[in-house]
C-alpha cells in the first residue's frame, strides 16, 4: 500500500501528540517523523495536524486518518493471526470506555475477559465526554441516557438502572430531612453543570430545585456520586447499590423518568473485528449463564 509507512507514522503522532514521543515509540529520528508527515500531507493535499508549542493536534482530516489507520491495523492483525495459525488468540490493546459510576459493574467483566485473553492489554477509559468511536478512540463504549443516534454505530441495550435521590446521614445530621419537594429550597443539592444533560434524572433536578440550591456542581457523574456519599448535598445514586448501604436515606420515591438506560456501542468499522466479536460473544454468554466461556 502506497504511503503506508507514512500513514502509520502520522497515526502514532496523532495518538501521542508530539514528534518526540512518536520518534521514541517507533525508534527513529525526529527528522524521520517530520519527513513522513510532510510527505503524507503533500500526497493527500491537506493538513493533518495543527502545529503548536506543546505538540501536534490532529485536524479533522488527521482524526479521519487515525480512524482509517486503526481499522487497518485491526484487519492486518486478524490476517496475521490467521496466517500464523494462532486461532482465537487476541493481541494488542482492547479499549473500553464508560462513565466512572459504571466502572464497578464492568470491572469483573473486564477482569474475566483479560484473564481469558492474556495477550490483550485492557485500556479502560473513564470519561463523561463521548470518546469518538469513529476515530478509533475505543473499541466498545458503555453509554448512559437516551439511545445513541449516530447511524455509523452499532447500538445494543445493555442494562436498565433505577436511580434514586439520596442524602448521606451526615448531611441529614447537619441540615435535617426535607419534607417533600416543598422543602427543597431549604436544602443543598449536588447536580450537573449543564442543565441540558442527557441524563433525565439530572434534568428533573434542574427543573424542580432552585438553581441557587444546587450548591455543588460538576461535569462528572462520578464526582457527583462521591459528593453525595461525602454529605456535600442531596443527589442521585444507583438505587440498588444505595439501598444496600446503611448510611444513605432516600429522599423521595423514584420517578419513572429517572430510569437510566445503559447502551453498549461499537462503531461499524470495528464491530466485525476479532476483538469486538469475541468480547460480545463472551459477554453475552456471561450474562446468560454467569460463567465465562
Amino acid at each position: 500500500m502506497q504511503h503506508w509507512t507514512e500513514i502509520r507514522t502520522a497515526a502514532r503522532v496523532a495518538r501521542l501528540g508530539t514528534v518526540s514521543a512518536a520518534a521514541e515509540s517507533l525508534g527513529v529520528h525526529r527528522a524521520t517523523i517530520n519527513r513522513h508527515v510532510d510527505t503524507l500531507e503533500a500526497a493527500i493535499g491537506g493538513k493533518l495536524f495543527q502545529r503548536h508549542a506543546k505538540g501536534f493536534t490532529p485536524t479533522d482530516l488527521g482524526r479521519e486518518l487515525l480512524r482509517i489507520a486503526d481499522t487497518a491495523d485491526e484487519q492486518f492483525e486478524e490476517l496475521h493471526r490467521k496466517a500464523q495459525g494462532q486461532g482465537d488468540a487476541l493481541r494488542g490493546d482492547f479499549i473500553v470506555t464508560s462513565i466512572a459510576t459504571y466502572a464497578p459493574t464492568l470491572m469483573p467483566i473486564l477482569r474475566a475477559f483479560g484473564d481469558k485473553h492474556p495477550g490483550l492489554t485492557i485500556r479502560f477509559m473513564v470519561s463523561d465526554s463521548l470518546l469518538r468511536l469513529e476515530y478509533g478512540e475505543a473499541h466498545v463504549a458503555f453509554r448512559a441516557g437516551g439511545r445513541p443516534e449516530n447511524p455509523d454505530n452499532v447500538v445494543r441495550e445493555f442494562e436498565r438502572i433505577e436511580i434514586g435521590l439520596f442524602a448521606q446521614q451526615t448531611y441529614i445530621d447537619r441540615y435535617g430531612l426535607p419534607n417533600g419537594a416543598t422543602d427543597f429550597p431549604k436544602h443543598r443539592f449536588a447536580g450537573t453543570v449543564d442543565p441540558n444533560t442527557r441524563a433525565g434524572f439530572q434534568r428533573w433536578l434542574h427543573e424542580n430545585v432552585p438553581a441557587e440550591c444546587i450548591a455543588f456542581r460538576s461535569n462528572s457523574m462520578g464526582t457527583l456520586a462521591e459528593a453525595v456519599l461525602c454529605g456535600n448535598g442531596i443527589g442521585f445514586l444507583p438505587r440498588e447499590a444505595a439501598l444496600e448501604r446503611g448510611d444513605l436515606v432516600e429522599i423521595v420515591p423514584p420517578d419513572p423518568d429517572w430510569l437510566s438506560m445503559m447502551w453498549m456501542v461499537t462503531h461499524v468499522d470495528l464491530h466485525r473485528s476479532a476483538k469486538v466479536q469475541v468480547f460480545l460473544k463472551e459477554l453475552e454468554h456471561l450474562r446468560r449463564t454467569g460463567d465465562w466461556l
